[in-house]
């Protein structure tokens, strides 16, 4: 009887001894010496999910991992996805970021004033996406801003989602613009914002050079931008590659603002919410001109005599350069 005793308290003990030893293991740091990257497919049962996390040298003991899932019945609850394992991540917390689907998101930044073709360009190279997209979308209709995506996400669905939200931010714009604008509806507001875009990359002067383009719409001017006729020679398909020059001036195309009256028929990029926000409520001023200062901004001007003054020092400081 005495060693039945004997035996029963070694079996104790050794189990409340293992039992420590194992939950040391399971909740110690891990040896990952940096972040690791391990995409979890749909359907992958707990065993390989076990082997690819050993793998990639999130853990150490595959075993103990599937053990702990099994006993906790969190194997029937992990979710597919790709998931960042920061180093010295233990197995208890690799375990819980993959039962709470804690999926890494990856970002890409769609910059303002690309051609429609380009962004596009730019979704169709970035990693971990899937599929296609189904045609370049129209020009302006995209919004750019940085979006969040997981692993595996439809490239056409990242495409829908900057036209929705392209949509929301110019039905807001419109929707709070300032009284007595010279547009008829969004669409002209959307075609302004992608000139004041291409502009100037200054954002303090956005406003300004909105109150240019308003002031010229309201006195029937031309708008006489650059930019406008850069897009009736490209199409926007391509870069220029190069500067404008006098006969370009003279293309033949409802996008040259120096030989047609009024706004070009679509937007000429995708213009960020800035722009369209600066194209709604426009500075006041009494300007009508703008040019180049050489130090990244513009220059001003009431009258065409002062333009052309600012037009000279442009031009004088070019040739010093």
């Amino acid at each position: 009887m005495k060693k039945i005793v004997i035996f029963v308290v070694v079996c104790l003990v050794l189990t409340v001894v293992g039992g420590f030893q194992l939950k040391s293991w399971f909740e110690r740091a891990g040896s990952l010496e940096k972040t690791a990257y391990v995409t979890i497919p749909k359907g992958v049962n707990l065993k390989v999910t076990a082997g690819k996390l050993a793998d990639e040298g999130v853990i150490d003991k595959p075993w103990l991992f599937y053990l702990v899932a099994r006993i906790q019945g969190i194997d029937k609850h992990l979710k597919a996805g790709e998931y960042a394992f920061l180093p010295r991540t233990s197995m208890a917390e690799a375990l819980q970021k993959i039962a709470a689907g804690d999926v890494y998101y990856r970002r890409l930044t769609l910059p303002e004033g690309l051609y429609s073709g380009q962004l596009i360009r730019l979704i169709a190279g970035a990693p971990a996406l899937n599929g296609s997209v189904e045609a370049v979308p129209a020009e302006g209709s995209l919004l750019p801003e940085t979006y969040s995506y997981q692993y595996g996400e439809n490239r056409q669905e990242l495409v829908n989602r900057a036209q929705a939200a392209m949509k929301k931010v110019l039905d807001e714009a419109w929707n709070g613009r300032d009284e007595n604008l010279p547009l008829k509806n969004k669409e002209e507001l959307l075609v302004l914002a992608s000139i004041i875009e291409k502009e100037t990359g200054v954002p303090e002067e956005r406003g300004l050079v909105a109150s240019v383009f308003v002031n010229r719409l309201r006195k029937g001017m031309k708008l006489q931008t650059d930019p406008t006729v850069i897009y009736a020679l490209t199409e926007g398909k391509k870069d220029l590659g190069r500067s404008l020059r006098r006969r370009d001036l003279r293309i033949d195309s409802p996008y040259n603002t120096y030989k047609y009256y009024g706004l070009p028929p679509t937007p000429i990029c995708n213009p960020g919410r800035e722009a369209i926000m600066a194209a709604a409520h426009p500075e006041k001023s009494d300007f009508l001109y703008f040019v180049a200062n050489g130090r990244g901004g513009h220059n001003f001007s009431k009258t065409l005599n002062e333009h052309n003054r600012h037009v000279r020092n442009w031009v004088n400081e070019l040739r010093r350069q």
